[in-house]
């Protein structure tokens, strides 16, 4: 390996269970580090579990205004314990963009961000590349224009969640509120102006290459990975003949659980559905449900940790991926690390996760019928199934395992640091340019 790097992410939301980006963020800054490289990590709330394998992780607060105003608002709108802190510059911009229905939380956390580089780098750390993930505010750009090569990860632009957004509104006010709420122009103009994006599939490069604009020149398809250690088989769990799994928010028109409660509905009594999804009563998957007759086969476990999502991964006959649009698509390619057939829709990215790990079987997007076909020859082939499950299981340790992930990354670091060799990072501090330049080579 070359000289190790100095890398320091940043990551608007950094907590696992907050979505892809946290889980991405943690598992790459680990293998990283494990490689020798040095990490430091700049993130928001809610934050990652703890991080060892890092040499600093700064923590970068907000008040959560947006939330807390979708929330109810009110009176819990202002900071504790110090209620004035509100007309600080980014806290008041939180508030009011909140109010006026918009995300203000990517900006002002890239904000936050580069104040934060900065502070860095006149302490005197040095950093070779800059990677955000994810946030694309223009607080980005900032760091960048310290002299600092940015790239960023971009699992799918904004762009598709505001069409599946515009999907759902029922009238006009609710279309305006969400051409309102996504911040896609920042976005999309940010990541036209960085040294490099990495995307995790073609579908998303063509997304992005489409939506923001940007160069196919400057794309990267590095997949997301898979903690194989983690996510394997364990031949001392029974597996469930009759159980299906899905993994996915019923409120998110993308993850097809509609489609699949539909296909539930069509399937043998014996077959019942466990779904990682919230279990309020309210959940859209427990009223289509109930409105079929197959309430009953449905079970809602709430977000679980992941000792449980490990067991229902072993424990399920086969996982459904039922999704109308995926970026990589994470539980068919966990779900094959576990050894457990997937049937999903081929839609976005999952024929190529499905095909490259080749534990599952594709069926046409939003076919309840197509869909419950696609289940039920499995359920009713437990060797197919097994068949697949270790068929898949090779395939994801062999192409989305995390070393080999962080092992294409840091070779674009590299590249995009010989391309800027000799630019120090331009930040005001006692030291000439020359000695910056010293210093940056020698540390």
């Amino acid at each position: 390996m070359e000289r190790p790097l100095r890398i320091c992410f940043v990551a608007y939301r950094g907590n696992m269970r907050c979505g892809g980006q946290g889980v991405y963020l943690w598992f790459l800054a680990r293998e990283l580090a494990r490689m020798g490289h040095t990490v430091d990590v700049l993130v928001g709330p809610p934050y990652p579990d703890p991080m060892p394998f890092a040499r600093d992780v700064e923590r970068l607060p907000n008040q959560h205004f947006w939330e807390k105003w979708f929330l109810g608002g009110g009176a819990k709108l202002m900071p504790r314990p110090n209620p004035l802190r509100i007309f600080e510059p980014l806290n008041f911009y939180e508030l009011a963009a909140s109010w006026m229905g918009f995300l203000p939380e990517p900006f002002a956390f890239s904000v936050r961000a580069f104040r934060a580089v900065a502070a860095k780098l006149a302490g005197g750390a040095r950093y070779d590349v800059v990677h955000d993930v994810q946030c694309l505010g223009w607080g980005v750009l900032g760091i960048r224009a310290l002299g600092l090569p940015v790239v960023t990860t971009v699992h799918h632009p904004l762009s598709v969640d505001r069409r599946a957004s515009f999907a759902r509104d029922r009238n006009l006010t609710e279309a305006i509120g969400t051409m309102q709420f996504y911040p896609v122009g920042m976005q999309a103009a940010v990541a036209r102006r960085i040294d490099r994006v990495f995307t995790s599939s073609a579908a998303s490069a063509r997304d992005l290459e489409r939506d923001f604009r940007v160069e196919p020149s400057r794309l990267h398809m590095v997949a997301n990975g898979v903690d194989t250690e983690l996510f394997r088989p364990d031949a001392g769990v029974a597996r469930d003949p009759h159980e299906i799994l899905c993994i996915g928010r019923a409120s998110d028109p993308n993850k097809g659980i509609r489609t699949l409660i539909e296909a539930l509905a069509l399937l043998p009594d014996a077959v019942r559905l466990t779904l990682v999804d919230d279990d309020a009563a309210e959940n859209p998957a427990r009223q289509r449900a109930a409105e079929l007759g197959c309430a009953d086969r449905l079970r809602l476990v709430g977000r679980v940790a992941t000792e449980e999502l490990l067991a229902l991964y072993r424990r399920a006959a086969l996982v459904v991926v039922p999704s109308r649009h995926e970026g990589f698509g994470l539980p068919a390619a966990e779900a094959m690390a576990c050894g457990t057939p997937v049937v999903a829709a081929a839609a976005g990215a999952l024929p190529e996760v499905v095909g490259t790990g080749g534990g599952g079987i594709l069926v046409e997007p939003q076919s309840p019928e197509a869909l419950a076909k696609g289940i039920a020859q499995l359920l009713e082939q437990p060797a197919a199934r097994a068949e697949l499950g270790a068929r898949g299981r090779r395939g994801v340790e062999a192409a989305y395992a995390w070393p080999r992930v962080a092992l294409a990354t840091a070779a674009v670091y590299a590249e995009l640091v010989a391309e800027r060799r000799g630019r120090p990072a331009r930040i005001t501090t006692s030291a000439s340019p020359g000695s910056l330049r010293a210093r940056a080579s020698s540390a």
